[in-house]
């Protein structure tokens, strides 16, 4: 990657433990760019100010940028229009919001279907509306020994009964990049409503709701070069409008009696008080500066080093890569025979190479692979060949450890 990309990501010339920091931690947040950082310093020492209602030109501009965002993304994924967009905290929330609202469509003997891939914030939530609807059913679809999802295995258990298909387009443990258009219209076949996590996804490669077909979208603005605390819920708008609230508050209603109220549409009625206005900006920032990459470098970028670093782990005797997904993306797992994953991550960190290392919030995941967890590096478009020779350079000096 060049050096003016480089330029706009000063903490990869931090220092660590006195090594040169090699950051390959990017699938759990990804470095901050430094023009988004500063969109977002700019938003609050020279225009901030609450949106909406305002009487004032600072309000109204913060509405401008904070409703131009909204577009920008909408653009970004290719929903219909803008009313599509929700802002969350990031993707948990918006799976969260989606389990809460939708379990008011669900009754006994319906069946929310998910996958042995999936994040605990896809998993849990369901889990959650269990016991609130008796008779619900949850199941799982398996992975194949490989680590991609096994197609097989939904077509057998994607039925009627089926009502929602909540699934990952992207491992965030194998890197697996899943068939996201095939997997909506497989559910539509049965009149399922699919919820694409798209977290892991949308930093390295285009996203399309509607080439995909998919009902709801959800992502983090952390996870693409953004802050913390800014996330987006997309969904069709007829659908989103069919839900009710999430909370209740300022900003989502139409009218208050004493004893009930009205709300207004999608976005409104799911943006109760005063929203992440900077975060906003600052994502849809991050957004133009995706864009002025754009995801034929990037995915190349990243290929480049995943089929390097898979190459060089040969070298590090009894090193594991667990799972060989047909297609990966920018993140892979590996084990260290001798070794526990989290003792492998802390002796990297010791070297100056930050990994991760547990179950990375996918413990039914790693009960399927057979594993207590794993070690995993991601990489991003900061990444370098160096950072990859470090990094396999840390594990031969574990190696000699143990």
């Amino acid at each position: 990657m060049n050096n003016k990309i480089l330029e706009n990501f000063p903490q990869t010339k931090n220092t660590v433990n006195g090594r040169p920091l090699v950051y390959l931690d990017s699938a759990a947040t990804t470095l901050k760019a430094k023009n988004v950082i500063q969109r977002l310093s700019d938003f609050y020492l020279y225009e901030s100010a609450n949106v909406h209602r305002g009487a004032h030109k600072l309000s109204d501009e913060a509405t401008f940028h904070f409703e131009q965002s909204r577009e920008l993304i909408r653009e970004f994924i290719n929903a219909h229009n803008a009313n599509e967009i929700v802002f969350t905290r990031g993707t948990t929330e918006a799976i969260n919001l989606l389990a809460f609202t939708l379990k008011k469509q669900l009754k006994s003997g319906d069946k929310i279907l998910i996958t042995e891939l999936e994040h605990h914030s896809n998993i849990v939530p369901w889990q959650m509306i269990l016991a609130e609807v008796p008779g619900l059913q949850l199941e799982y679809v398996k992975i194949t020994p490989n680590g991609d999802l096994d197609l097989i295995d939904l077509d057998k258990k994607l039925d009627k009964q089926t009502k929602i298909l909540s699934f990952t387009a992207c491992s965030n443990v194998l890197g697996t990049l899943n068939p996201v258009k095939l997997i909506c219209q497989k559910a539509k076949h049965v009149g399922a409503k699919t919820i694409v996590d798209a977290a892991q996804w949308v930093a390295a490669r285009p996203t399309n709701v509607r080439d995909w077909g998919c009902d709801f979208l959800v992502f983090s603005g952390h996870k693409m070069f953004a802050p913390f605390g800014i996330g987006v819920l997309y969904g069709r708008e007829d659908l989103l409008n069919s839900l009710s609230p999430y909370q209740g508050g300022g900003s989502m209603i139409d009218q208050v009696e004493k004893q009930k109220s009205t709300y207004l549409n999608s976005p409104q009625r799911f943006e109760a008080g005063t929203p992440n206005v900077g975060g906003a900006i600052a994502l849809a920032e991050a957004i133009k500066f995706i864009s002025s990459i754009g995801f034929d470098l990037i995915e190349k970028h990243e290929k480049t080093l995943i089929d390097e670093t898979l190459d060089r782990m040969q070298e590090v005797e009894g090193l594991k890569v667990i799972g060989k997904p047909q297609l990966r993306s920018n993140i892979l797992s590996f084990s260290l025979q001798g070794a526990h994953h989290s003792d492998v991550g802390t002796l990297l960190d010791k070297q100056g190479v930050a990994i991760r290392a547990g179950h990375h919030c996918c413990q039914i995941l790693m009960k399927a692979l057979g594993v207590t967890g794993t070690a995993r590096v991601a990489f991003s478009i900061y990444s370098t060949h160096k950072d990859v020779e470090n990094l396999i350079m840390g594990l031969k000096k574990i190696r000699e450890l143990i």
